[in-house]
């Protein structure tokens, strides 16, 4: 048996309301595949609420807060009016996310450290709310330094880097990639952050991250909501709760 602790997995459902918008109704609901997952063995669900909502909506975000019984995690970009959101809804966790209204996905960690000061009073009272804050940022130490700097309580590595040079077979940039993540965990974790992390993790490529000592959840979505199609969300979330507990193990 691993002296490790359980690694917390987090479902991010926004895809599931991608779906949904395609046709302009009501279904597939969010709420109910965030029930699935917890049924499944998801310990939390995240949620990102865009600026344009072109997945998550606000009322997603309020059925969300009204009806889970694991935490919500609030993926927001750093704007006065997700702010006045996440004060509102008070969810478990919120965590900052850079945001690009003509990206896809989104594509990188957060800039923190040529914003520091803004970011500092940022999150300020959203820690007094009672929130959890987490930075999603690179594995760099200069953004890690600088998340500790403003007050942070969590940082979530981006792993899309290591998937995307897997996937792509460049297997010595996804080694160098891992190396990278191993060394920036094991110091966020020195510093007293709380390390998650996540980001285009699949089947293939979750288990050297669940496998890093540091790392306390991770946090998969777009993936799950893929292999659902194929496997229905339940199996397809239980598979990935699998394949992680074998990495700690």
């Amino acid at each position: 048996m691993s002296d490790l602790p359980r690694l917390r997995l987090g479902v991010n459902i926004d895809h599931v309301a991608t779906v949904r918008n395609a046709r302009g109704g009501a279904y597939p609901d969010p709420l109910r595949a965030a029930k699935l997952a917890e049924q499944a063995g998801a310990d939390g669900i995240t949620a990102h609420l865009r600026e344009d909502r072109r997945h998550i909506s606000d009322a997603d975000i309020e059925a969300l807060s009204a009806n889970l019984s694991v935490p919500l995690n609030f993926e927001m970009a750093a704007t006065d009016e997700m702010q006045k959101i996440a004060l509102r809804h008070r969810p478990h966790a919120v965590c900052i996310v850079p945001e690009k209204r003509e990206e896809r996905t989104t594509e990188g960690g957060l800039e923190v450290a040529q914003d520091e000061n803004r970011l500092a009073h940022f999150i300020a009272p959203l820690r007094e709310a009672g929130c959890r804050v987490s930075i999603f940022i690179a594995a760099d130490e200069v953004q890690i330094r600088a998340a500790h700097r403003i007050g942070a309580a969590v940082v979530e590595l981006h792993t899309g880097a290591y998937c995307d040079a897997h996937a792509e077979g460049r297997f010595g940039d996804r080694d160098a990639e891992l190396v990278r993540l191993t060394a920036m965990a094991k110091l966020a974790h020195e510093l007293g952050l709380e390390v998650h992390a996540g980001h285009g993790l699949t089947y293939e490529t979750v288990g050297p991250i669940a496998a890093l000592p540091e790392v306390k959840e991770l946090n998969i979505g777009h993936f799950l909501i893929g292999e659902a199609i194929f496997l229905g969300l339940q199996p397809a979330i239980t598979e990935m709760r699998r394949r992680m507990d074998q990495a700690r193990g």
